[in-house]
C-alpha cells in the first residue's frame, strides 16, 4: 500500500450527510427560472462542482436555454439567500463510522484536510453545525473560495497539501462521492482515488472516472490504507 500522509476529503455526500441538499436547492432556483430538471440530472452534471459552474453546466446539459450566462447569473444570485434559509432549519451530521476514521488517521499521524465546491461562508457554516474545529477535529478546510480553478483542476488538492508541508502528491489520497472528485484527485497525480456511494452518484456513474477503490462509505477507508 502506498505511504499516505495527507487525506484530502470531499464534504457534502462523503463526510457530511446534508441529504443533498445543496444539490435540491440548485434544482431549485433553476426550476424556478421556468425549467424542469430533475435532482439527478442536477447529480449528473453538477456534482462536485463550484456551485455557480454547476448550474451553468446542468443549463447547457439539460436545458433549451439560450441566454445561459444570464440566467445561470441570474439562478446562482437566488441560491445563496434560498440555501441559507435552507441551513437555518436543517440538521446536519456525519455519516457513521465516519468521525473515528478521521480520528484514527490524525492518531497515526495522517493529515485529513475537507475540500469542497461550497464557498467558504456554506462550507463553514457546515462545520459549525457539526462542532468540527480545525486543529481539533481537521487540519485544514480548502473551499472554492480558497483557489482560482475549482474542480476538475487540482488546485485544492494543492492547497491542502501546502497547509500541510505535503511535497509529493503520491502521498496523498482523495476521497469523494462524484466522478469530478476523482478526476481531481488524477489530476493532482494522487496516490490514490476514492469513490464512496454515501451522496451524489452511484457506483456505475463513479467507475466510469476508474477510482482506485469504491466504498460503501468513508468509514472503511482505514482498511484500506492497512491493506
Amino acid at each position: 500500500m502506498k505511504n499516505i500522509k495527507l487525506v484530502v476529503l470531499d464534504m457534502a455526500g462523503t463526510t457530511v450527510d446534508e441529504d443533498n441538499v445543496v444539490y435540491k436547492t440548485v434544482q431549485k432556483v433553476i426550476n424556478d427560472k421556468g425549467f424542469n430538471v430533475s435532482l439527478d440530472e442536477v447529480l449528473a452534471h453538477g456534482a462536485g462542482k463550484e456551485k455557480h459552474q454547476a448550474i451553468t453546466d446542468v443549463l447547457k446539459a439539460c436545458t433549451d436555454a439560450t441566454d445561459i450566462d444570464t440566467i445561470a447569473d441570474e439562478a446562482f444570485a437566488n441560491f445563496k439567500p434560498t440555501l441559507k434559509f435552507t441551513y437555518m432549519q436543517l440538521k446536519v451530521k456525519t455519516f457513521p463510522g465516519v468521525k473515528e476514521m478521521m480520528e484514527n488517521l490524525r492518531n497515526n499521524g495522517v493529515y485529513v484536510v475537507l475540500n469542497t465546491g461550497y464557498d467558504r461562508k456554506t462550507a463553514s457554516s457546515l462545520l459549525l453545525k457539526l462542532g468540527w474545529e480545525t486543529g481539533r477535529d481537521i487540519d485544514g478546510l480548502v473551499t472554492a473560495d480558497d483557489v482560482s480553478n475549482g474542480r476538475p483542476q487540482p488546485d485544492m488538492i494543492y492547497k491542502a497539501m501546502n497547509i500541510c508541508g505535503i511535497t509529493e502528491p503520491q502521498e496523498v489520497l482523495k476521497a469523494g462521492d462524484s466522478t469530478i472528485d476523482i478526476e481531481e484527485g488524477k489530476n493532482a497525480n494522487c496516490g490514490l482515488t476514492i469513490g464512496v456511494l454515501t451522496g451524489a452518484q452511484n457506483e456505475t456513474q463513479l467507475k466510469t472516472a476508474t477510482p482506485d477503490y469504491i466504498l460503501p462509505s468513508l468509514a472503511t477507508l482505514n482498511e484500506v490504507l492497512k491493506a
